[in-house]
């Protein structure tokens, strides 16, 4: 008999993100919020959240590297990166995997900048 073993997952950084107008902010959350922006701050990522964004469904990984023009295993790198931080969602589908844009982490992403009233 074969033992099973579970994993716990922690809630993807995109999930919870503080906005940065809030009155205050735990370390654990400037820490999500920071490993939010550092999956964006590669251009390859950014790009790839582009083909993504504008995509009508999911898209295969085969797919992102003819439109980023990097190689495989360089894609799924930067795809891992970006899954990690939950801002895509990954589907296997036989030998392939298909991405999409987390939209609910994007909009959660959006509201990060959201700084209130105006200051004077």
């Amino acid at each position: 008999m074969s033992a099973v073993r579970t994993l716990e997952v922690a809630e993807a950084p995109a999930a919870c993100c503080t906005p940065l107008a809030a009155s205050e902010m735990s370390e654990e959350e400037a820490d999500n919020t920071a490993r939010v922006f550092k999956a964006l701050a590669d251009p390859h990522r950014v790009r790839i959240v582009n083909v993504l964004a504008t995509a009508e469904g999911a898209v295969c990984v085969c797919d992102i590297t003819d439109e980023v023009a990097l190689s495989q295993p360089t894609v799924s790198f930067h795809l891992k990166k970006l899954v990690t931080a939950g801002l895509l969602d990954r589907e296997q589908r036989g030998v392939w995997a298909y991405y999409s844009i987390n939209r609910e982490a994007l909009e959660r992403l959006g509201s990060i900048f959201q700084l209130g009233g105006a200051r004077t």
